[in-house]
C-alpha cells in the first residue's frame, strides 16, 4: 500500500487507486502526438541469451506510443551484432541497434578524442550517451526514457509511469526518476539500503545545509537505472561512465534543471533482476566495486558544489557512516521482522564494514588526486567542438542498421 506523504526537495508521485495501464497507455498516446517519445535500452550482448529480456521485448511490443527504441550494444563482435538486428527486428516501433564496438561508432570516438573530448571508457554511461547523441540528431523526440534490460518483472507500466510526467502538458517536469519495491521474500536493494542512503545522511552532518545533499537525500531509491528526461535536458548533462551514472545523472540533474522540474515516480512494479555479487575482499568485483564508484561520483558532485573534501574529512565520514549504517542495518531487521521476512543481520553488518573500507578507498584516492568519477562531455560541447559530429554519428548508425 502506498501512501501520498510529500518529504525533501522534490515532488513523488505515488501510486495511488487502481488506475488501469491501458487506459495509462492511451492518454499518454495522446500526448505523445506531439511530445514524442524514444526509448533507451543500454544492453551487453550477452543480455539476448538471458530471461529478462524476451519478456522485455515481448512487453515492449505492445506500448504503441513509442516514436522509435534504440538499442545501445556493448561487448559485440560482428556475427553478434548482426543477431542483435535480428532479435530486435520484432518489435513494430522503429528500432535501431547502435554497434558500439563497430568500426562506425570506434571512428566517431577517435575523431572526438582527436579534438581532446575525453570519452573514457566503455561502458552503460557511453553506451546511453552514444544513444541521446542519435536522438538527438534525428531531431524527432522529446522525451527519452531509459531503463536496464535485466528486470525479471517487467511490465508496461513502468514505462508508462516514467514517461507520464514528462508528456503531460499540464506537468512541467524536465527529469523523472522511478523507484519501486525491492522486496521478495527479503528486503534486497543492499547498496541503496546500507550505503547510499547511510552515506548520504552521514554526509548532511558533516556539511550542514548543503541543498545538493537535501535534494539527494529526497530520492527514494537514488540508484534506480530507470529515469526520463526532455531531450533538452539531455544535450546539457554530462555522462558519468561507470558505476556512478545513476548518482553522476542526479548530480547534473541538480545543476541543470530547476528543482520543481524533478519528480520521482513509483513505477508500480515489484522489481527484480540480477543481483550481483557482494564480492568482500574482491574491491575490483560486484558490489565493492559498485560502492567505491558511487562514491566517487557522490565526491565529485560535493566537490563541484564547493565542498572542501580532505583526508581528515574522509576519516571522520568513515567513522559516521559506519554508526547510520549500522542505526539503518537495526531499523531495517524490525522491518523484516513485522513483514516475516527473511534477514540475515550478521551478513549485513558485514557488509557494511566491508562497504565501509570501499568508502575509506574512495576517500583517499580522492585526496591524494582530486579525481573522482570521469564525465563524459555534454552534447552541446561536443557539437560545438566537431560541429558535424550529429551528421556522422546519425549515419554511422542508419547505415550499421541498413
Amino acid at each position: 500500500m502506498s501512501d501520498f506523504f510529500q518529504n525533501g526537495a522534490i515532488t513523488t508521485l505515488h501510486a495511488l487507486g487502481n488506475r488501469e495501464a491501458a487506459d495509462l497507455q492511451e492518454e499518454i498516446g495522446f500526448y505523445a502526438k506531439t511530445r514524442p517519445v524514444a526509448l533507451v535500452l543500454p544492453c551487453l550482448y550477452s543480455e539476448l541469451k538471458g530471461t529478462a529480456l524476451p519478456r522485455i521485448v515481448e512487453k515492449l511490443s505492445t506500448v504503441s506510443y513509442l516514436e522509435s527504441i534504440v538499442v545501445s550494444l556493448g561487448v559485440a563482435e560482428a556475427e553478434e551484432f548482426s543477431h542483435a538486428k535480428e532479435y530486435f527486428s520484432r518489435l513494430p516501433q522503429k528500432t535501431r541497434v547502435i554497434w558500439n564496438d563497430g568500426p562506425r561508432i570506434a571512428a566517431i570516438k577517435r575523431e572526438l578524442e582527436g579534438a581532446n573530448l575525453a570519452l573514457g571508457e566503455a561502458g552503460k554511461g557511453l553506451a546511453a550517451w552514444f544513444a541521446y547523441g542519435y536522438i538527438v540528431a534525428a531531431s524527432r523526440a522529446r522525451v527519452i526514457a531509459l531503463h536496464d534490460c535485466d528486470i525479471e518483472t517487467y511490465e508496461p507500466v513502468l514505462l508508462h509511469r516514467l514517461v507520464y510526467p514528462l508528456v503531460n502538458p499540464a506537468m512541467h517536469y524536465q527529469f523523472a526518476k522511478g523507484y519501486y519495491a525491492r522486496v521478495t521474500d527479503r528486503l534486497h536493494g543492499r547498496v541503496t539500503r546500507i550505503f547510499v542512503t547511510p552515506l548520504i545522511r552521514a554526509l548532511k552532518e558533516l556539511v550542514k545545509g548543503c541543498g545538493f545533499l537535501e535534494y539527494l537525500d529526497s530520492f527514494r531509491y537514488p540508484l534506480a537505472g530507470e529515469f526520463a528526461m526532455t531531450t533538452s535536458l539531455a544535450r546539457v548533462n554530462k555522462t558519468p561512465g561507470d558505476w556512478g551514472l545513476e548518482v553522476g545523472t542526479l548530480a547534473e540533474v541538480y545543476r541543470n534543471a530547476s528543482s520543481n522540474g524533478v519528480c520521482q515516480v513509483d513505477l508500480e512494479i515489484y522489481y527484480e533482476h540480477k543481483h550481483q555479487e557482494p564480492s568482500i575482499g574482491e574491491p575490483s568485483r560486484g558490489l565493492m566495486r559498485m560502492c567505491r564508484e558511487v562514491a566517487l561520483a557522490l565526491f565529485t558532485a560535493l566537490s563541484l558544489e564547493g565542498v572542501v573534501l580532505d583526508e581528515p574529512f574522509f576519516n571522520t565520514l568513515r567513522a559516521l557512516y559506519l554508526r547510520k549504517a549500522q542505526e539503518h542495518i537495526s531499523r531495517y531487521a524490525d522491518l523484516a521482522m513485522i513483514n516475516g521476512l527473511g534477514y540475515d543481520l550478521h551478513r549485513e553488518d558485514m557488509l557494511a564494514e566491508a562497504f565501509a573500507d570501499q568508502l575509506q578507498e574512495a576517500g583517499d584516492s580522492f585526496a591524494v588526486s582530486s579525481l573522482g568519477t570521469p564525465h563524459i562531455p555534454e552534447w552541446n560541447r561536443v557539437i560545438a567542438a566537431v560541429p558535424g559530429v550529429l551528421d556522422a554519428l546519425k549515419a554511422a548508425v542508419e547505415e550499421d542498421n541498413s
